[in-house]
């Protein structure tokens, strides 16, 4: 995992985000014939239907238009308390509404803010009797029991426990796993182990070295298709699918170029944490080639080419909401895996950005924030002093050689209270913005004729992005 910094909050996402970006503006050699001549050389008892039920479980009972309806109106009269810039903040700035959660959110310890930002269920415990209180006393309703729910849209009790069984003997894993990290394989095999047990051939979405087509061609003995716009990666997945004898084949062209010629009817397209408008693309151009199977993991939601998001579905076309970059990270600022030693890094980073950004407002004489370059983690094992000439310097600020330095150290830790507690109440609404992003896209999916499964692939330990979609005709 990585991560980035967007003011007071850090953004997790996959390795694959950082090519993302590039995509959205590169243009690579169109797909539409490369992979046409591919397909050709799958075997064509291979086109025929499955004879295997999907393996794949429906979690949501409520209908997804209703319950997308609903969820939108909530998100909709709460926006107060979720769309905050916290690192443009001075004070709470909801407080003067919800003076019962203001209340509540400064008794709570700095120590314990971790563990409660960690888990639904203690953001709930910690924050929702408050907030009740508020609304009570405005004469107010909200669905508060929506805020109980996993992004997948049931209550959140710990996700689904991993008891996946292994995919690949004990002599051929650890050549398919070398060079990948350990959760990272762990979400390869489980997603895996979710797909449907047929013979319907493979397309990989932006598969970087194939990893996950490889573990499918190998465990499931079926063709796969690996589409990839870095001529490197093509180039160690063929080697890898060679010295292998897989029956996986790549295709080195840009996802964003093609139409729905790239994709087939008889086919199953997969995407595990194809970033922002990589799944997007491969959900309308598969619904435009009428592709039979689509099983897919969201993931970065804010990695887009428009500024604000574009829905997919009538119903959230229809929506009152508009949500831009920053918006879309919300559902993405949670982290799992971070070790303590990484925590205390980020909260001083945090802290140091508050301290800079207090002392350019002062210099500037403006009092808005000023952004600054992404940190080496290296920097933050200097001083606070060092690391204001070097955010001044990347921004041309000249400092004054007689700055009180410690003074603006003790402002930024102060602040930092401050935003981690704006976070906190945000965070709320965390899994409840990513739902309403995944039945936006289970939505379209119904309107372009799929049955949708919306469920869970592997616990939120391995990864917090364990959304899946499985659409099927």
């Amino acid at each position: 995992m990585t991560s980035t910094y967007d003011g007071a909050r850090f953004v997790y996402g996959c390795a694959y985000c950082q090519y993302t970006l590039q995509l959205l503006t590169m243009k690579i050699t169109p797909i539409q014939e490369l992979t046409q001549q591919t397909m050709q050389k799958l075997n064509p008892k291979l086109k025929q239907k499955s004879r295997l039920k999907p393996s794949i479980s429906a979690c949501n009972a409520e209908d997804p238009a209703k319950k997308l309806k609903r969820i939108d109106s909530f998100l909709t009269q709460s926006q107060a308390l979720w769309r905050c810039r916290s690192f443009e903040c001075e004070c709470l700035p909801w407080s003067e509404g919800f003076p019962n959660l203001a209340e509540a959110v400064w008794l709570l310890s700095d120590d314990s803010l971790d563990a409660i930002d960690a888990s639904q269920q203690k953001l709930n415990e910690a924050l929702l009797p408050a907030l009740t209180a508020d609304l009570d006393a405005k004469g107010i309703q909200w669905p508060l029991g929506l805020l109980a729910e996993s992004a997948i849209g049931v209550k959140s009790c710990g996700s689904v426990i991993d008891n996946a069984k292994a995919l690949l003997c004990a002599e051929d894993e650890p050549h398919f796993c070398a060079h990948i990290k350990g959760r990272k394989w762990q979400q390869i095999n489980a997603f895996v182990a979710k797909l449907p047990r047929d013979n319907t051939p493979v397309l990989e979405w932006c598969a970087g070295k194939g990893h996950l087509g490889r573990l499918i061609a190998k465990a499931h003995h079926r063709e796969v298709v690996s589409l990839e716009w870095q001529q490197s990666l093509c180039e160690a997945g063929e080697l890898f699918a060679a010295k292998w004898q897989l029956p996986q084949t790549f295709i080195c062209a840009d996802a964003f170029a093609g139409q729905s010629e790239q994709l087939h009817t008889e086919q199953l397209a997969v995407a595990l944490h194809a970033c922002g408008d990589l799944h997007v693309k491969l959900l309308q151009h598969a619904s435009e080639a009428g592709t039979k199977q689509l099983v897919i993991s969201p993931c970065c939601y804010h990695l887009i080419q428009a500024k604000q998001y574009q829905p997919l579905s009538q119903i959230a076309k229809a929506s009152a909401l508009t949500l831009n970059r920053a918006d879309l990270q919300l559902p993405l600022q949670q982290s799992v895996i971070a070790n303590d030693k990484h925590k205390g890094y980020r909260l001083q980073e945090m802290a140091w950005r508050l301290g800079f950004d207090a002392l350019q407002r002062k210099v500037r004489g403006c009092n808005e924030y000023l952004p600054v370059p992404a940190v080496k983690q290296s920097q933050l094992n200097g001083e606070f002093e060092d690391f204001c000439l070097w955010a001044a310097e990347s921004k041309g600020l000249r400092l004054a050689t007689d700055l009180d330095f410690q003074a603006y150290q003790v402002t930024g830790e102060q602040r930092q209270r401050l935003t981690r507690r704006i976070d906190l109440v945000a965070h709320l609404f965390r899994a409840l913005l990513e739902q309403w992003l995944l039945l936006d896209r289970v939505c379209f999916l119904q309107e372009q004729g799929y049955q949708v499964n919306l469920s869970e692939f592997c616990s939120n330990s391995i990864t917090p992005r364990n959304a899946l979609i499985y659409a099927f005709k």
